[in-house]
């Protein structure tokens, strides 16, 4: 079993691979397909619980090993301790693909030569997903389905989201594993086969799309200042960082319907920000713009602080006046917080911990799940800070039929060159297949970018450079199908296999 261990490890390992900015799409349906391979051949449910652990531990082990680098740098522990910390967070994910494999064997039993063993398995694995998506404000990331983001399943986004596409990825993975168990030869092919098809004939599928592009567009502007990160609380460095941002920003004012700034791009916190908003707000609308930025808002009375998006200059193309006012409503204030980063559980006694507990910053309120999309310039936009793009269910929630695009800021120093801020850019990808919506990603430090509907990327700028990416972006209207139902469909569909499998007696 060791050895069997050792190359689940390697095959979760190489997951990674599939990634951006690699994207190696095919991996995972062998890498899968060698997991539900043990767990057909296993005789205990202990062995099937290892053997999902092994895969997750190589799967995240890797696949997040840039987190590793924000807790070593910015963290203040000891080398070893920042390690042990890593492996505590991987051997939590890890626990995940442990309860898939688990409940797959109790639910298929030893030799998993059902003919619904592959549904059974897509099944179990997504719901698990779900679960991992959720439990202690959530973590999705790296799920399998991001590895179709631009070839493969990618065609099946706008039907069925990245969560669909991982139970088609998973559902095909389990097929081509049922190739080398027992059984007649067709119970065995004509899994594989029909998978095989499924997957070549995804192209078809852009005929069903729900969306097409309108003769509209806008002109958009997004600064990337390449503030270092040690530098960015630094009180002497708020003036030079909100003068740099406005410095690289006024030359193109006067071409922009929009200016996007990242998160926290202004690094006082707005209350104390008021008279450079005042006349920010008026030279947006003076050069017949909008511009949104990130910033920190704190009030003292309650002692709250948020992660904001607000709008200053012209909401509205009619507007008389700059909008912008201090606790105005058009604004975003980020829902999923950062464990760690951003909010701390137990926090009275881990703060005292060590370093890493008590980052500046690190204690936020939570804005509503569901919030009005941002009015810039008579254009809306859906906004998600950081990792809440990764959350599709709560771009669902916010998105309507007038929603022009979707905006998500970050601030990926954090990550340095790592590969990191590549998959969080794959993610934005996918978003845009999903919602049939252009996707606008501006980053302090990169990967800054425009992306179209269909998920491929208009402009990007490089990492590691001050820069500002202008764009024309061309609108898009329809509603994809996702876009309407989400994952119910899906999830109607998984509740049902697994009724059927416990009605038939295969619950070991």
């Amino acid at each position: 079993m060791a050895c069997t261990g050792l190359l689940l490890v390697a095959a979760g390992a190489l997951n990674t691979l599939a990634f951006a900015p690699f994207t190696l799409w095919w991996l995972p349906f062998f890498t899968l397909a060698l997991l539900v391979m043990v767990i057909s051949r296993v005789s205990h449910w202990r062995q099937a619980l290892l053997a999902g652990f092994c895969y997750g531990l190589g799967w995240f082990g890797v696949g997040i090993s840039w987190v590793h680098v924000s807790i070593d740098q910015f963290g203040g522990l000891p080398l070893i301790a920042s390690l042990g910390l890593m492996a505590l967070l991987v051997s939590y994910l890890a626990l995940f693909p442990a309860l898939a494999a688990l409940l797959t064997y109790r639910f298929t039993g030893q030799h998993n030569c059902s003919r619904l063993a592959a549904l059974i398995f897509a099944g179990v694995w997504v719901g698990v997903e779900w679960l991992r998506s959720f439990l202690l404000t959530g973590f999705p990331w790296l799920s399998l389905g991001y590895s179709q983001t631009s070839a493969g399943l990618a065609d099946f986004a706008p039907l069925i989201g990245e969560t669909g596409i991982t139970f088609i990825l998973a559902a095909s993975a389990a097929a081509l594993a049922r190739l080398y168990q027992g059984g007649p030869v067709l119970q065995r092919v004509g899994p594989a086969v029909l998978a095989g098809v499924i997957v070549i004939s995804a192209p078809l599928l852009q005929q069903l799309r729900g969306w097409d592009y309108q003769t509209n567009s806008a002109n958009i502007v997004m600064v990337q200042g390449n503030i270092k990160q040690d530098l960015r609380w630094q009180p002497e460095q708020e003036w030079p960082t909100m003068l740099k941002y406005l410095d690289l920003t006024r030359p193109h004012f006067s071409n922009a319907d929009i200016v996007i700034w990242p998160e926290a791009a202004i690094p006082q916190l707005e209350p104390m920000a008021e008279a450079f908003l005042d006349n920010l707000n008026k030279a947006a609308f003076y050069n017949d713009a909008a511009l949104i930025t990130g910033i920190l808002d704190y009030n003292l009375a309650t002692s709250q602080a948020w992660n904001n998006l607000i709008v200053l200059g012209k909401d509205s193309a009619t507007a008389t006046e700059g909008q912008y006012f201090y606790g105005h409503s058009n604004r975003f204030s980020k829902h999923h917080l950062l464990p760690i980063g951003e909010f701390v559980p137990f926090e009275n006694w881990l703060r005292k911990l060590a370093p890493i507990f008590d980052l500046p910053m690190s204690s936020f309120t939570r804005g509503s799940y569901i919030q009005p999309n941002l009015r810039a310039n008579d254009y809306q936009l859906l906004s998600a800070i950081c990792f809440e793009i990764a959350f599709p269910r709560q771009i669902r929630a916010n998105f309507t039929a007038a929603t022009d695009f979707i905006l998500t800021v970050s601030n990926d120093a954090w990550f340095g060159d790592s590969i990191g801020p590549h998959q969080h850019l794959q993610i934005a990808q996918m978003r845009a297949r999903e919602f049939g919506r252009p996707v606008l990603r501006a980053t302090n430090n990169g990967i800054t970018a425009s992306i179209s509907p269909d998920g491929s990327i208009a402009r990007q700028l490089p990492q590691f450079e001050e820069a500002i990416l202008a764009d024309t972006v061309v609108l898009s209207t329809g509603r994809t199908f996702y876009s309407i139902y989400g994952d119910w469909p899906l999830t109607f569909i998984v509740i049902l296999l697994l009724i059927g499998a416990l009605k038939k007696g295969r619950l070991h």
